[in-house]
């Protein structure tokens, strides 16, 4: 299952609760091609029915199906890109 670094978890909480969205809203990762290595990331208020949850530290992800596996043995960080805006990465879990 996917994980969450500290980072991620506090940015992922930050930007929704920026969003004005609901209680118990989270970020949603779903895939953007068949190759399943290009994501689609967007604030929703509650999981789609088939979606993986992912709760780490209080920061909620909703995985659609397709994005659960392929990000499974994955971890999520983020960060401040150059122009000052938050990037995510998927790296590989450590053992």
């Amino acid at each position: 299952m996917l994980t969450l670094t500290d980072t991620a978890s506090t940015v992922v909480k930050e930007i929704v609760d920026r969003s004005g969205a609901p209680a118990g809203s989270g970020l949603r990762i779903d895939t953007e091609s068949d190759s399943r290595t290009e994501f689609a990331v967007e604030i929703a208020p509650a999981p789609k029915e088939r979606d993986a949850i992912v709760e780490q530290a209080g920061a909620r992800v909703y995985l659609a199906e397709d994005a659960a596996q392929a990000l499974d043995d994955k971890t999520l960080d983020a960060h401040l890109d150059e122009d000052g805006r938050v990037a995510f990465d998927i790296l590989p879990q450590r053992s």
